[in-house]
């Protein structure tokens, strides 16, 4: 199989490559290479294609690469002022009374 061959990729993969993809191109990365970070990130993800031959089929992934945007956003929310969080909490504790009485 020659490199860049994406034959061992199910649709679901390269529609998450794609999707990735154009997170980047909307920040301003080159396509060639927000294309490339795209199938890395869905490498590491899935562990490779999907389909028979592939490398990563019948494998568990744990899904590493979905991880990091959990500790950046964890990271983003503690470097906030601690009034503002706390503002936000009762915002949304307010809306969530207002559901569950509506």
């Amino acid at each position: 199989m020659p490199q860049g061959d994406k034959s061992k990729y199910t649709d679901k993969q390269k529609r998450k490559a794609e999707h990735i993809a154009e997170g980047y191109e909307a920040r301003g990365v080159a396509e060639n290479e927000a294309e490339r970070r795209a199938w890395a990130t869905v490498n590491k993800d899935d562990g490779g294609g999907k389909k028979p031959g592939g490398s990563g089929r019948g494998r568990d992934t744990g899904h590493p690469a979905a991880h990091k945007g959990g500790e950046k956003g964890g990271a983003a929310a503690a470097a906030r002022p601690a009034s503002e969080r706390s503002a936000s909490a009762r915002k949304a504790a307010a809306t969530r009374k207002a559901k569950a009485a509506g």
